[in-house]
């Protein structure tokens, strides 16, 4: 018997349409979790939940050289300091860099301080530690410290969904043996390390690869995913390390 194909087209318009909806690179990419776009150094765009988070939006100046700045639009704006590498105004949307607490369109967003040197921030002064709950997945952002967190520090970060720390080293951040302290110390699900060198630094740049923080982290999983990373809602309890092209 032959198809029908003019009985069902509105019927196919329909479902195509709906999938094309489902599919869509809005904020609901996907149902009960995010989509996560790396921008280059410490940079990240996440979207979920009906928000998109910004994180240090930067200026192509020593180890973001070379990157293009992310000049996007958020709703929401999480610089570690403002430091031209790590919480440029090139973007649009809600700049946050001071702690406090925070709500925004109903995303709660919680900041501490933190010193950003290893000399109680008398050299590049405090940073912020940020923490907040999006699309069901609590997330804390560390991209800017380099100082051991205090016991204070670890109740209020809790333990994270989704961690972003730097493991480069130089003067201002974690490197990978810090790193891999504070991982072991909060014990989150996922583990996104930003602000470290890829191919050759630029000659003001004091950062090294990710290697060293690997080495300190030695048996746990790592997985190589591409420029974007969609997580669910639902993660594993085992601490997995994502690392971004």
């Amino acid at each position: 018997m032959p198809i029908n194909f003019h009985f069902w087209r509105p019927f196919l318009k329909r479902a195509l349409l709906t999938l094309a909806l489902m599919s869509s690179s809005g904020l609901s990419a996907v149902a009960g979790g995010v989509r996560i776009t790396n921008h280059g150094h410490s940079s990240l765009l996440i979207k979920g939940g009906g928000q998109s988070v910004l994180l240090n939006p930067f200026k192509a100046v020593a180890c973001a050289t070379g990157l293009k700045e992310p000049r996007l639009r958020a709703n929401v704006i999480l610089a570690s300091s403002e430091l031209a590498d790590e919480g440029a105004r090139v973007a649009q949307g809600v700049f946050l860099v001071k702690p406090g607490s925070y709500r925004i369109n109903g995303l709660q967003i919680e900041g501490f301080t933190a010193p950003h040197d290893r000399f109680g921030g008398r050299r590049y002064g405090l940073a912020t530690l940020w923490q907040w709950t999006q699309a069901g997945l609590r997330f804390a952002h560390l991209g800017g410290a380099a100082a051991p967190l205090t016991e204070e520090d670890k109740v209020l970060l809790g333990r994270p969904d989704v961690l972003f720390i730097a493991v480069g080293g130089g003067a201002k951040t974690y490197d990978g043996l810090e790193a891999a302290m504070v991982v072991r110390d909060l014990k989150p699900k996922r583990v996104i390390p930003v602000q470290y060198v890829r191919g050759t630094p630029s000659r003001d740049c004091d950062q090294f690869g990710i290697q060293p923080f690997l080495d300190a982290m030695k048996g746990t999983e790592v997985r190589k995913v591409s420029k974007t990373l969609f997580l669910r809602k639902e993660l594993s309890n085992q601490t997995v390390i994502n690392i971004m092209r």
